[in-house]
């Protein structure tokens, strides 16, 4: 089992402003960043995890938040380092820092491509200065386009550009002009997707007015059109990329492998040799974190079935039963009767996989309903 691909998340807590819409765990700067002190945190808690996670060399990293552009090219390099000479890293890792479009930001772009980065994420959200107020975001769009010039400056070859749609009040041709702001940059890869209010936020408490559904289907629709044309391949729900350029750690969590979780609040799983599942959960509190002797601890979560589908569900090609034999310790008839019932509800479809297998994978309706998919696939959960 220690064949299974292994990535590292890194999350970094701390932005300038917690936007409306957040409920990652993030926390707004008091003061100067405290970045010697994580990156001990940090250490220790590498360190215990090298201690149960088998030894193969990471695929992947990637550094979220948080605004993990606010850390330093230096802590940067130093995590980066003590990855390396605790797990080695595979030939053409894909090493990722997400970053927002302010000018301060940008200034780094150069440290963090030195410091090893190869992957550039840019926090652009949207292109109308109006939406962007009322997300709460501290840039303009101006800045955005400031930023991916001085991300090609810094020579990021691979860069991805978040952008919202579904924003409140938002119309048709507002969305698709922000798909096309985005599309005129020329980034390798775009994660489009709709803005959900989600609870303990303050868009939860101050509902804004969302666009109906029907506009929202006819946003999606103008724009997976438009993407396509553009050569951008839809390869999750809400993922697109050009030729040879989707996230090498993203389809590690939706296929289901293992992944270090490091940082305040950072959840990771690795498979052990009898393919149950190690799972750890940080301390959410980043003064916690910095201070305990042992910020890692094993997670209760064993919902294997269900976690497997929900990852792997957002994948637009499906998924083999290959995969789920060698990613999960379940009985096979457990997938054979959830895929019944949703192919039932067409939601889901049998599949032949390129190696011959069999597999499933989502209708355009399973997609448009994915929610419903994967709750489906929550009555099945043995756990």
């Amino acid at each position: 089992m220690t064949s299974l691909p292994l990535s590292a998340y890194v999350h970094l807590p701390w932005c300038v402003r917690k936007c409306p819409y957040c409920d990652f765990n993030s926390h707004v700067v008091d003061g100067t960043l405290p970045e010697s002190a994580y990156l001990e945190a940090l250490r220790r808690d590498l360190a215990a995890q090298a201690a149960v996670v088998p030894r193969r060399e990471l695929r992947s990293v990637f550094f979220g938040g948080g605004t993990p552009s606010l850390v330093s090219a230096q802590t940067i390099g130093a995590i980066l380092d003590a990855l390396e000479a605790t797990f080695g890293f595979e030939s053409g890792i894909e090493i990722t820092l997400e970053a927002n479009p302010g000018a301060s930001d940008a200034e780094r772009f150069a440290g963090y491509r030195a410091a090893g980065v190869n992957r550039l994420s840019i926090g652009a959200q949207s292109f109308d200065d109006e939406h962007l107020a009322a997300l709460g975001r501290i840039h303009a769009a101006r800045d955005i386009d400031a930023a991916f010039a001085a991300a090609r400056s810094a020579r990021f070859e691979n860069v991805n550009v978040d952008l919202m749609h579904g924003l409140p009040g938002q119309t048709v041709h507002e969305a698709e002009r922000d798909l096309k702001r985005a599309l005129a940059l020329g980034p390798t890869h775009l994660s489009w997707y709709q803005l959900t209010v989600e609870p303990n936020t303050t868009f939860h408490k101050f509902p804004p007015s969302l666009p109906e559904d029907d506009v929202l289907a006819d946003i999606e629709d103008a724009g997976f059109d438009l993407l396509a044309k553009n050569g951008y391949e839809r390869y999750e729900v809400s993922a697109f990329a050009l030729a040879g350029r989707a996230s090498r750690h993203n389809l590690n969590y939706w296929r289901f492998g293992d992944y270090l979780g490091l940082g305040a609040g950072a959840h990771g799983k690795h498979t052990r040799p009898d393919r149950s599942l190690y799972r750890t959960a940080n301390t959410r509190v980043p003064r916690d974190y910095m201070t305990s002797d042992s910020p890692t601890r094993p997670s209760d979560v064993a919902e294997d079935f269900f976690e497997f589908m929900l990852n792997t569900l957002r994948l637009t090609g499906g998924f083999s039963r290959a995969l789920f034999r060698t990613r999960t310790r379940l009985d096979e008839v457990l997938l054979d009767r959830f895929a019944a019932d949703a192919i039932d509800r067409g939601l889901l479809e049998r599949i032949e996989m390129e190696d011959s297998e069999a597999g499933y994978r989502p209708t355009d309706l399973g997609l448009r309903f994915l929610n419903d998919l994967q709750l489906l696939a929550a009555e099945y959960d043995p756990a």
